[in-house]
């Protein structure tokens, strides 16, 4: 089974927050990154995921913004999500689903309450017929 891989915008900004300050984006890819490891990555309570930072991923409008993907499934893209640890352990579990399912489709009553809304696309697996 391909392994989901999260991906954080490291330089998402609310709008309207100073430059001077450090970006959210970045607080949440820590905050996911210190939750991996403190829940056991290695130990492979979380095998088959994940983590990348990125910096912009063009969700400027809508910050912070995370990416589920995974070769062969849906690709989500969640924004107006919190730099903090509550949210963190929401993406890791959402990821979880994510690789548990076959397809990589995520019903939004399954998903934690943090990303049921501000869901920016799905996109469906590269080379996958349209219905």
């Amino acid at each position: 089974m391909a392994s989901t891989e999260i991906i954080v915008c490291t330089t998402c900004r609310p709008p309207g927050a100073s430059r001077e300050l450090p970006a959210e984006g970045l607080a949440l890819f820590e905050a996911v990154q210190d939750a991996l490891l403190l829940c056991g990555l290695d130990t492979g309570e979380h095998q088959g995921l994940q983590l990348r930072g990125l910096a912009c991923m063009s969700g400027c409008g809508r910050a912070c913004t995370v990416t589920l993907q995974a070769q062969g499934k849906f690709t989500y893209y969640f924004g107006d999500l919190a730099g903090d640890a509550e949210t963190a352990a929401q993406v890791i579990a959402c990821a979880q689903l994510h690789h548990q399912s076959p397809d990589g489709n995520l019903a939004r009553n399954a998903r934690p309450e943090r990303l049921r809304s501000g869901i920016l696309a799905r996109l469906p697996p590269v080379g996958q017929e349209a219905a």
